[in-house]
């Protein structure tokens, strides 16, 4: 492969060059054809070559990483223990079997037989290795908190916990790799290796590999503009993207466009401290009164997925008798309303014994979405009487209200793990945890639905999603979704996943030069 850092090196030092046009010379003046007029010559497009999109000054690590693009690659060079499928279970990779103690604490896990780029055999020491590093690193810390040890003993490589989790392999995603010469780019065993050959990089397959393309052209991108210049002329050929996120990039062009589910939560948090949403019943009209669907397909444009249960409808434990409880009923609640002392008066606004029902709902302004979604939801909150006081905030200005807990309701948005643990969000000690919720009940369903393993896992968390719904500290909205753009024409057969836009690469057809 070279010396990665001689290829590093090549890139960093190659430049991005916008080729000149002059003006062609005047010509002749035409000359009319002559009757018949000869059919036109077919003009042949070119044929896009499959290119895809880079910064080789962030490096490749997929563990220590933070460059969106590179990381958007390293399915491509690296695999796990366990891929995550769009349906959000565990499937095995490089793991070929394992098991679990009768507490719950101690997962031993044999490996499947691999090699990486370099030719040599996969043993439990590397493995260990890796996901000791992602315990340190700040894209995997959280979701491995309870991990009190990973250790290769033989042929097996064991990992004790804290507290039981029976979604292990659900967090076990973390890619595999082997530190060579170059810290930047470590070994994988993934089905590509990065090359560079006079100065320019790519991914070569590795033999044996079923992939649609021997060969990825990868073009350095580096920054923002550039990339939508690049994928608008065709210049790169794939881009993973949130198309509803805070300053999202405008792609343009001949696109096609292909959703996957995600764990991102888009939500309404109620103050349990402070304020009237402390009343359990106006929590729950609150609840009652949300249009989900005109916030997913109208105002996030189709990129979201309804979901008044914290989660995903693709996902095990969703639960649609529950679902369909709790979708929006505004008759179902205003009578939660009356049935707290609200009533209507002259105005035909609600009062209870002279005090006005006034909700203060903070928005963090620097997402036009979340802005126009919290528009939605104060409009059907009008519906039923109620008076919104919707601000708007800035970042700086939306994190300290929900610090000082000055709000009775907040749209928040969070990414949860692949097992849609609740506990940042509602936990004792939980960092997201700004509607100060406290409930020993929900705490304990928690505990359950974590130590819970196979389809017991179903039953404790539809128990557990329940208790949160009539506890009501937090409102889920919808799931977004990500989006993986292409150029019209050049992929089929993407399934794309939230942390493998390439899952079922075999599968893929490419049009290509």
């Amino acid at each position: 492969m070279g010396s990665m850092h001689k290829l590093l090196a090549a890139a960093l030092s190659a430049g991005l060059f916008l080729s000149s046009c002059s003006a062609p010379a005047p010509g002749p003046e035409p000359v009319p054809t002559p009757w018949p007029t000869p059919a036109p010559v077919e003009k042949k497009e070119k044929p896009l070559e499959f290119v895809l999109p880079c910064y080789p000054a962030a490096g490749f690590h997929p563990i220590t990483g933070t460059n969106r693009l590179n990381l958007t690659l390293a399915p491509l060079l690296y695999r796990g223990l366990f891929q995550v499928g769009r349906d959000f279970r565990a499937e095995k990779d490089l793991c070929e079997s394992y098991t679990v103690s009768g507490d719950g604490l101690v997962w031993t896990f044999r490996l499947t037989p691999a090699t990486f780029s370099d030719g040599i055999s996969l043993t439990p020491r590397e493995v260990a290795a890796s996901l000791n590093a992602a315990r340190r690193s700040e894209r995997y810390r959280d979701r491995l908190t309870d991990v009190k040890t990973v250790v290769a003993e033989g042929e097996t490589v064991v990992v004790t916990l804290a507290r039981p989790n029976g979604a292990l392999p659900l967090l076990l995603d973390v890619p595999i790799i082997k530190e060579g010469e170059n810290a930047l780019c470590p070994l994988g065993t993934g089905p590509y290796v990065l090359t560079e050959a006079e100065g320019d990089l790519s991914l070569t397959a590795r033999p044996g590999e079923t992939v649609p393309l021997n060969s990825i052209p990868l073009r350095t991108v580096e920054a923002g503009d550039d990339l939508v210049y690049a994928f608008s002329t065709q210049e790169i050929s794939l881009v993973d993207t949130d198309l509803t996120g805070t300053n999202a990039l405008g792609y343009s062009g001949r696109m096609e466009t292909t959703d996957y589910p995600t764990t991102t939560l888009l939500y309404i948090g109620c103050n349990l401290a402070s304020g009237l949403c402390r009343d359990q019943q106006i929590r729950q009209a609150v609840a009652l009164s949300a249009d989900r669907t005109a916030i997913a397909e109208r105002i996030l444009a189709g990129h979201a997925v309804a979901s008044p249960l914290p989660v995903h409808p693709a996902a095990p434990g969703y639960d649609a008798e529950l679902s369909q409880k709790w979708s929006q009923n505004l008759d179902e609640a205003r009578k939660r309303l009356s049935e707290g002392g609200w009533e209507l008066n002259e105005e035909g606004t609600l009062e209870r014994r002279r005090e006005a029902l006034t909700l203060r709902l903070i928005v963090n302004q620097d997402n036009t979405f979340k802005t126009a979604a919290a528009e939605r939801l104060a409009a059907d909150l009008e519906k039923l009487g109620c008076q919104v006081v919707l601000d708007r905030l800035s970042w700086e200005d939306f994190t300290e209200a929900l610090e000082k807990g000055e709000f009775d309701l907040y749209l928040g948005e969070t990414m949860l793990t692949p097992d849609f643990d609740l506990e940042p969000l509602l936990g004792r000690n939980g960092p997201l945890n700004y509607t100060r919720f406290a409930d020993g009940e929900t705490w304990t369903l928690l505990a359950e639905y974590r130590a819970a393993q196979g389809e017991n896992r179903v039953t404790t968390f539809v128990n557990l999603c329940g208790r949160v719904a009539e506890q009501a500290p937090i409102i889920p909205l919808c799931f977004k979704n990500g989006s993986l753009l292409t150029q019209w024409g050049q992929v089929s057969g993407a399934q794309p996943a939230q942390r493998d836009v390439f899952a079922g690469l075999e599968s893929w057809t490419v049009r290509h030069s």
